[in-house]
């Protein structure tokens, strides 16, 4: 990105733990799928980015639309909701086996903490049972300050191993 300004060297570069307090604490987030033939899809969504296992959960409906993408193409893009502080994350999604309670209850606990009008996780996890629910493991995220002073310089891109 030289033609943004965006500097050679790594000096200003952002903490991945900067990228991670912005997922953890956003309350919405965009999650975009696109189906088999590439056909793309854009919703906002309530889930968790639980920053001990650098993993996003998300739950919906499993006939929804994007339930449906994540089957036929799991490549997706989630972003926190904050566009000036801006995080996106490319990854792969995992669709969490139906009766797998005990892998579900671990994810919905930050789920349950995080959104008051949700009531307890044992209480919920008859809810998220009938429903489809994922894991988006991430393979690579950007971030970005939206701000002319930080621009160029905060430009930074992780990539985990693949």
């Amino acid at each position: 990105m030289a033609n943004y300004g965006v500097p050679d060297d790594n000096e200003g570069l952002l903490p991945w733990t900067w990228a991670q307090q912005r997922l953890v604490a956003s309350r919405n987030y965009w999650l975009v799928t696109a189906s088999r033939s590439g056909r793309p899809h854009s919703m906002p969504v309530w889930g968790a980015w639980i920053a001990d296992d650098d993993v996003f959960f998300v739950s919906c409906a499993g006939s929804a639309r994007k339930a449906r993408n994540m089957r036929e193409n799991p490549a997706v893009v989630v972003t926190a909701d904050d566009t000036v502080e801006v995080v996106s994350v490319e990854g792969v999604a995992t669709e969490i086996e139906a009766g797998d309670t005990a892998r579900l209850r671990g994810y919905l606990e930050p789920l349950v903490a995080k959104y008051e009008e949700f009531p307890s996780v044992d209480e919920m996890l008859e809810f998220f049972s009938s429903n489809a629910a994922f894991v988006i493991r991430p393979d690579r995220a950007f971030a970005i300050i939206e701000r002319p002073a930080d621009f160029g310089p905060s430009a930074t891109k992780w990539v985990w191993p693949g």
